[in-house]
């Protein structure tokens, strides 16, 4: 494919007019001001549009597009005791597989190509992503609160199947990661002891960390430190780690971060829906920490739509900390794109450059939202919708073009999910545990 006299924000994140883009093999095989000879297949007249990297999103749990709106106005304890958990212990495979399908469909309406996500029935959620086109870090939580060893559990030997029979399948696009849920569902052995398989097998590691004043003050109490410097002590941050919400760090925390290479994935809409608090995100930028950008679940969301979480992201911070200039237009870009590439592994992604993945989205910059454009960057973040994106492409493949899926057949997903929705909420009124 050939994008032709199109607009583009580059490598470097800034905006050239009248480009031509060739895609070929699943890479960005030419980016130049002049049309190439190469012959590229299909020309896409980029007339009114704007190229741009597609959106890695870095903290989710996809299937929970099941929950969407289920529990509002309730604080995280309060909310998976009584909303989630309840929810969740009727789900099963053909459930998983519809909210996991409908879930990426969103997804990648809203220009998202990569999900790092922590769920349960992570095979038929790997089938869902494998099906998708889309590119997925999967990972299958673990959580512990008895004394039994990691290879006991058959949560363990879940995570080893995983590994085993999808790890860097569909040419890469699926990569497994361990995943422990968090330093309060787990302990200490637990942690130890996946942290020392996660290096046996050379994955990365997913894990939630801070996200509630409660859950780091209770850390304390029992640990006599904080959750990122407990469980970097027991080695979990040995392996490449992303490390979501991270609410309510401390001074010592962003050191350990900086020195282990950790990856924060900020989920700015969830942490305010569920009055959780603010990451403070300029300091961890201040500190060289990799930063990128999380939707965490639409139960606590309520969407998938990353354009507005990158606004979000942006904004939230100024008026915080009062600081008009606490995150810019190009941080925050950064941070939705190459930032969560990085943090999955994913070296070649995340930015439009010769040689690196085609995974590219199309806005259309021609509606009056997007003029006049003074710059084209702060306009994405501040300005744009997530129904401005017209085309989605995951390794050269179209997944979504100007209102159609190609990869999902969407009627079917929404029908199936909401009908998966239907059988548990009837179940639970039965058990008179719904509401």
């Amino acid at each position: 494919m050939l994008f032709s006299d199109i607009t583009i924000i580059d490598e470097n994140l800034n905006v050239r007019h009248n480009m031509y883009v060739g895609v070929k093999d699943k890479k960005i095989a030419f980016v130049g001001d002049s049309k190439p000879y190469e012959d590229f297949g299909d020309i896409y007249d980029g007339t009114g549009r704007l190229l741009m990297s597609a959106f890695f999103n870095c903290h989710a749990h996809t299937p929970m597009t099941l929950l969407r709106g289920y529990g509002e106005n309730l604080n995280l304890q309060d909310w998976l005791h009584t909303r989630i958990f309840p929810f969740e212990a009727q789900l099963d495979n053909e459930a998983v597989y519809w909210g996991t399908l409908l879930g990426l469909a969103e997804s990648i309406r809203f220009g998202i190509v990569s999900t790092t996500d922590m769920y349960n029935f992570c095979d038929v959620i790997a089938k869902a992503f494998t099906e998708s086109g889309v590119k997925g870090n999967i990972g299958r939580a673990i959580l512990c609160f008895t004394d039994e060893n990691l290879r006991e559990m058959d949560r363990f030997h879940e995570c080893e199947d995983l590994f085993k029979a999808y790890h860097n399948t569909s040419n890469g696009r699926i990569k497994i990661d361990m995943s422990l849920h968090a330093e309060y569902t787990s302990t200490p052995k637990i942690v130890r002891q996946l942290a020392e398989y996660t290096k046996e097998i050379g994955t990365r590691m997913h894990v939630h960390v801070s996200e509630t004043k409660f859950e780091h003050e209770e850390c304390k109490k029992r640990h006599g430190k904080t959750p990122a410097a407990y469980l970097s002590e027991l080695g979990l941050f040995d392996s490449p780690t992303t490390a979501a919400h991270c609410v309510h760090l401390e001074d010592d925390d962003f050191t350990i971060f900086k020195e282990k290479g950790v990856t924060v994935a900020s989920c700015p809409i969830s942490n305010l829906k569920l009055a959780s608090g603010t990451c403070n995100v300029p300091l961890l930028m201040k500190n060289g920490i990799n930063t990128a950008i999380g939707t965490d679940s639409v139960a606590s969301n309520n969407s998938l739509n990353f354009i507005e979480e990158m606004k979000f992201f942006s904004l939230l911070h100024k008026g915080i900390f009062n600081e008009p200039a606490a995150s810019s237009p190009r941080d925050t870009l950064y941070a939705a794109t190459r930032a969560g590439a990085l943090s999955q592994g994913r070296e070649d992604c995340g930015l439009l450059k010769e040689g690196f993945a085609a995974d590219l989205i199309v806005i259309d910059i021609s509606k009056p939202n997007m003029n006049p454009a003074h710059d084209l960057v702060n306009n994405v973040v501040y300005s744009a919708c997530g129904g401005d994106i017209v085309l989605t492409v995951s390794d050269g493949e179209i997944l979504y073009k100007d209102g159609e899926y190609m990869t999902i057949d969407i009627e079917k997903t929404v029908f199936e999910a909401n009908k998966a929705t239907c059988k548990i909420l009837s179940k639970l009124t039965r058990e008179g545990t719904e509401s």
